[in-house]
């Protein structure tokens, strides 16, 4: 396990790297690192750890060899579930042991990634290992609320970014149409108003 390979996944802004170790075959592990780490975290201890494992230890964005997010964009904790998602989407894992070590002073300090994700995403977890870390806290009564709302913001995120469809052109009456079915509240003359600035014309529409 002292040997690695180095491993690339492609998101919107660029990639995501990662380190790799053990046959690939093997059961897949996927090792998060902590606050201003990277995945070279992990190179002292994946050598000791049992040898018929895949791990697997991603940068985050911005950290290591991953692409920085666009400048002025921030690093919040749901952008980093969305990369654990995309790694392990990539990778065509559907069932996987977490491992994440800190991660303690993102924002709160109960934000840690590797709980959070177990959290929205249990069915893709079959272990949790945390290194220097407290789990994830959250008050009973805002469990139900939490989940569903932020679950729902990632998948809705990665499901658009899958279909990488073209814009679609219509015609000035069918844009005017399509705004104010999305917005109930504007009238004709306030969506049209809108779409003098919102729309862009093309030969197709």
């Amino acid at each position: 396990l002292s040997m690695f390979s180095e491993l690339k996944f492609p998101v919107p802004w660029g990639h995501v790297a990662a380190k790799a170790w053990g046959p690939s075959e093997g059961h897949p592990v996927l090792c998060l690192h902590g606050w201003l780490d990277n995945a070279n975290t992990f190179d002292k201890l994946i050598p000791l750890l049992p040898r018929d494992c895949y791990y697997v230890a991603m940068d985050f964005s911005g950290h290591g060899l991953s692409s920085h997010r666009p400048a002025g964009s921030p690093y919040h904790f749901l952008d980093y579930v969305s990369d654990v998602l995309r790694v392990a989407a990539a990778l065509q894992w559907r069932r996987f042991t977490l491992m994440g070590h800190s991660m303690a002073f993102l924002f709160l300090l109960y934000c840690f990634i590797s709980p959070q994700f177990c959290f929205l995403y249990p069915e893709m977890v079959d272990k949790l290992i945390l290194l220097e870390s407290l789990g994830f806290l959250l008050a009973p009564e805002d469990t139900e609320a939490w989940l569903k709302s932020k679950r729902m913001v990632i998948d809705r995120l990665l499901s658009l970014e899958a279909k990488q469809q073209m814009p679609k052109a219509r015609s000035p009456e069918a844009a005017l149409q399509r705004l104010l079915e999305a917005n109930r509240h504007l009238t004709a003359e306030g969506g049209a108003i809108l779409l003098q600035r919102g729309a862009t014309e093309t030969p197709a529409g």
